[in-house]
């Protein structure tokens, strides 16, 4: 029986580990995709909001070309972290059911079963994204994830959302030879908390009119040539290629509620945990990072909550020495 089980190898999940490691726990960290999977699934030329030594983990240095690092360099630095650390990882391997068991909790995998005193749930939120919930967003069009610009060159594309990342694609698209790009946008401007170096740009596009950009506007339909949005004047239909909602993404809920862990009765559904050790309600089950905020997911970022690990780790070290 391992003495923790850490479910998410993000930055957060690899931070779990190197703790883990360091105070001699016997623990495995899985994935249900590869080394830091959110990370890996980002726009291609991403940079981050952060600097680089607010990524870092392990005491391993991060060191970027740029002020502000790359996607790239962040995966490069994960890796060589993971290396350096030598974690004991399982990548591409599902958490399917989780069991308790006397003493701790059983795992079934997609490739194994396992048991464990502790887990940690550290599974982000990138996974799962907020659904248009429209007519037509079932279409092979119609996108919750943006790569890069090239398939997209002389295309009309429509870009559904305010905030950061639907900001990035909208301007890279413009830069890149999309025919037209328009913005729909529920709120009535861009969002606050778009990074300062990019909101005046957008907003000076949308000013001059090279992406055009509808406020207080819903989508309705989507059809195989066109996109329908109603915004509080008018309805309007115009013609389109690719849609890319960039709607934002949700922590995984059903994995939480399987274990039952608690929320808190607010709009966020934020999980009752104890601050002091990471524990959930739920004993021998911790949660650490972006997960902790519910659906307040611009709440925890790898810079506020690697500390968790080492509160964490620190928990489940005395815990492990009282029943030893």
């Amino acid at each position: 029986m391992k003495d923790v089980i850490i479910i998410g190898a993000g930055p957060i999940g690899l931070a779990c580990g190197i703790e883990a490691k360091k105070n001699s726990l016997d623990y495995l960290i899985f994935d249900k995709g590869c080394l830091v999977n959110s990370l890996y699934n980002y726009p291609m030329n991403m940079t981050f909001f952060s600097t680089s030594d607010k990524l870092e983990i392990g005491e391993v240095p991060f060191i970027s070309h740029n002020s502000k690092p790359t996607r790239a360099e962040a995966l490069e630095y994960y890796r060589r972290v993971s290396s350096h650390w030598e974690l004991s990882l399982k990548l591409y391997e599902e958490i399917k059911l989780i069991e308790k068991i006397d003493n701790g909790y059983e795992l079934k995998t997609s490739k194994g079963i396992y048991k464990t005193k502790k887990i940690v749930l550290s599974t982000g939120f990138y996974d799962i994204p907020y659904l248009l919930e429209v007519p037509g967003e079932n279409l092979d069009k119609v996108l919750h994830y943006y790569k890069e610009p090239h398939t997209f060159f002389g295309m009309n594309v429509a870009v559904v959302g305010s905030a950061n990342s639907a900001v990035d694609v909208a301007l890279e698209l413009y830069r890149k030879g999309a025919k037209t790009v328009t913005m729909i946008i529920r709120e009535e401007e861009i969002g606050q908390n778009v990074k300062y170096w990019a909101r005046p740009d957008i907003n000076n596009r949308i000013k001059e009119g090279s992406i055009k950009a509808f406020f207080n506007a819903d989508v309705k339909e989507i059809t195989e040539d066109k996109i329908r949005f109603k915004t509080p004047d008018k309805e309007i239909i115009i013609e389109n290629d690719f849609v890319l909602a960039m709607t934002g993404y949700k922590p995984n809920f059903e994995l939480l509620e399987s274990l039952e862990i608690e929320f808190q009765e607010d709009e966020y559904k934020t999980p009752v945990y104890n601050s002091t050790t990471m524990q959930s309600n739920q004993v021998g089950v911790y949660l650490a990072g972006v997960v902790c905020g519910g659906l307040k997911t611009n709440k925890w970022f790898i810079e506020n909550s690697r500390v968790h690990a080492n509160i964490i780790m620190d928990h489940v070290k005395e815990q492990t020495r009282k029943t030893s």
